[in-house]
């Protein structure tokens, strides 16, 4: 074996770890892999660079900016509300409709924005409908896949094959190409969720009482403030009352009779309650101080932290957020939004202790307090999705108009083979910014650079297989095995390894991986790569076994108080069905 090829498979392996590992954010691992091929000389720099201006590249940023205009118009805040009024009342059809409408958004737009916009709304219908959120927040993440791979802006990864095809010699992916396969998915999917799945859908997460999901009942406690205590006089800011201790002063009651308030900077008084969050432990200690006394116990409600100017809200992490593997404790949601942290759900697991020492992940939720009037500004930052209702953000509405039109337009062109896409959807975004649907800084924000820097990253992997040798090893390993079955079982085969690997590593780097060794077996076995190349580009977006192989279902992980296993058990059948669907029809549609 050539000393390239090996150099490529063992960059592989690490890729694949990297990928795995959470410890390592993607995107600087991508940045790990480029710097390696570039130092070891199995690309070039040009093609080492080639990742950053590769047309799927810019028009992936393109589309988070259209997708953002939408956002930012409220031209999908309309969409989840008339969800709301017409699907109350009736769990089947609220079922049916939030499916059906989010499978036709995320058609068109960045389906994690359209999942965002609907978490809260659904969270709200499921109260009202009285069911589980969980019953719902698991098919609305399917559905919005199968929206995914209906047309060519339905995911990057569409996008990313298409690019690879292209530089290839083949013909690029049309705009609607993908529509009647995707249909097939989505028919055999939504059949799946209402006959098979449904049942298997834990109802996880309660009615909306936070303080009662989040488990806070043993971590919330009234202190009075003693006449003795050196502290009175000292504002919360200045006393060193909860030095050394997890404790957290949440608010400050005058006396017992007078309305909540949170008071932070007045000076403490004798008598003063002090709503504290804690363990049992650590009031204890608190206790050993003689300075306080305890209140007796109660039991905890919403509105117990909600009183006055405070609210409590529930923010989950977002993936591929820049706040990735940051400790709790860097965050410092205390400057950032005057929050205080009382709970995390992190990787599936309840925490109520230890929070500063915690590792942010994609899809963690956190219970914040905080003032009312600030939850506008989680709700506008790009690394947490509230998926509490709370007061609507100003939207620019009479805008809407305009902003389904630049998209349409968008759609348009390509699809009638006007301009490239990447054409289409730069001058959309130009657009979108002229005409007042997005501010220039708006437009920066909504780029995910960290998905923009993987791409970068792995696109020149896939170059450096090819130039190695390893793509050509690859693909006769494959057909050693297949081949004799024939092209049938060869693009089977390319499906199964696409929907494995993407449920443990992102879509597009499963995309970019594969494709160029789907590339290469056509033209060994002489045959049509694009059915190859679909069968990649489909699996690697219906990833439904885990939490963390697709954006939308690490966004609903938390909210949804979700278990990894609840996906294993409810997707593993599903992809398999739709692995056996998929190595039928797509031949049938793409003949080889």
């Amino acid at each position: 074996m050539p000393t390239d090829a090996l150099l490529v498979f063992g960059l592989l392996a690490v890729a694949v770890v990297l990928f795995v590992w959470d410890r390592v954010p993607f995107d600087v691992a991508a940045v790990i892999i480029l710097s390696s091929l570039l130092l070891t000389g199995l690309v070039s720099p040009r093609e080492g660079l080639a990742g950053f201006s590769n047309p799927a590249t810019v028009t992936i940023g393109a589309m988070f900016v259209l997708s953002e205009g939408l956002r930012r118009t409220g031209a999908l805040e309309t969409v989840s509300e008339a969800l709301s009024t017409y699907g109350s009342g009736n769990y089947w059809l609220t079922l049916t409709l939030m499916m059906g409408v989010i499978g036709v958004v995320s058609a068109f737009i960045n389906n994690t924005a359209a999942v965002a916009i609907f978490i809260p709304v659904v969270i709200g219908v499921a109260a009202d409908l009285r069911v589980s959120a969980s019953k719902l927040l698991m098919p609305l993440s399917f559905a919005s896949m199968f929206g995914g791979v209906c047309t060519l802006l339905g995911t990057s990864t569409n996008i990313l094959v298409s690019s690879i095809a292209q530089e290839h010699g083949v013909r690029p992916f049309g705009m609607f190409e993908f529509t009647t396969v995707g249909l097939i998915f989505m028919a055999v999917g939504f059949a799946y969720i209402y006959t098979v799945g449904m049942p298997l859908i834990p109802a996880r997460r309660g009615g909306q009482n936070l303080t009662r999901d989040y488990e806070m009942q043993e971590y919330l406690t009234d202190v009075c403030l003693n006449e003795e205590s050196p502290y009175v006089g000292d504002t919360v800011e200045e006393s060193r009352l909860t030095k050394d201790l997890d404790l957290d002063i949440l608010q400050i009651f005058r006396s017992s009779e007078e309305p909540i308030q949170r008071d932070m900077d007045a000076p403490m008084e004798a008598g003063n309650v002090l709503r504290v969050r804690g363990s049992i432990e650590e009031i204890e200690k608190l206790l050993e101080r003689e300075d306080v006394s305890l209140r007796p116990a109660r039991q905890w409600y919403d509105t117990d932290l909600e009183g006055g100017p405070d609210t409590l809200i529930e923010a989950v992490a977002a993936p591929d957020s820049a706040l990735e593997s940051q400790r709790i404790a860097e965050v410092d949601f205390q400057e950032r939004f005057g929050a205080i942290p009382l709970a995390i759900r992190h990787h599936g697991t309840l925490q109520q202790e230890d929070l500063g020492d915690i590792r942010l992940s994609g899809g963690d939720s956190v219970l914040l307090d905080l003032k009312a009037e600030r939850t506008s500004e989680v709700e506008r930052d790009p690394s947490f999705v509230v998926t509490s209702e709370v007061d609507l953000p100003v939207y620019r509405e009479e805008h809407i108009p305009t902003a389904l039109l630049i998209l349409a337009g968008v759609v348009g062109a390509a699809a009638l083979n006007l301009v490239p896409i990447v054409v289409s959807a730069i001058a959309g975004c130009v657009l979108m910014v002229l005409t007042g649907c997005l501010t220039t800084e708006e437009a920066y924000q909504a780029v995910n650079w960290k998905v923009i820097v993987l791409l970068a990253g792995v696109i020149p992997l896939g170059t450096a297989m090819e130039n190695s040798g390893a793509a050509q090893i690859l693909s006769g390993t494959l057909l050693e095995a297949l081949q004799p079955l024939g092209p049938t079982a060869v693009l089977s085969g390319f499906f199964f390894v696409s929907m494995m690997l993407t449920n443990v590593i992102s879509n597009q780097a499963t995309a970019a991986l594969l494709a160029p060794i789907a590339l290469q077996t056509a033209e060994t076995i002489g045959v049509s790569s694009r059915p190859f190349l679909m069968a990649i580009t489909y699996a690697a977006s219906l990833s439904f076994m885990t939490p963390v192989g697709y954006q939308t279902n690490t966004m609903i992980y938390g909210p949804g108080q979700y278990k990894f296993t609840d996906f294993t058990r409810v997707g593993t059948p599903l992809n398999l069905i739709l692995w056996a669907v998929g190595s039928l029809v797509i031949p049938w549609y793409w003949p080889f």
